[in-house]
């Protein structure tokens, strides 16, 4: 009961003609042609960018770390500063 025919196909078609006419099932069928043909360039697209991203962030780990080390040793500057303000108090 759950497949059609190519005769209930037929019936289906023909009843679409008799309710749209021919014009406006050519332009349904236009739509959504040119519909699926963007999503499947969308998603060819959204992959390329995953790609893209990807070598970005494996270009960008080390620049990452290197400011990190930066911000360590800025972090052990402060953490000495106050140690000499004490020493020079004292």
């Amino acid at each position: 009961m759950g497949s059609l025919g190519p005769m209930e196909i037929l019936v289906i078609a023909g009843i679409a003609l008799l309710l749209f006419g021919a014009g406006r099932v050519a332009d349904l069928g236009k739509g959504l042609g040119q519909g699926i043909k963007n999503f499947k360039q969308g998603l060819r697209e959204a992959g390329e960018d995953d790609e893209t991203d990807e070598k970005k962030a494996a270009e960008a780990k080390p620049k990452k770390k290197a400011k990190l080390r930066v911000a360590e040793e800025a972090d052990d500057d402060e953490a000495e500063e106050p140690k000499a303000k004490k020493a020079k108090e004292a």
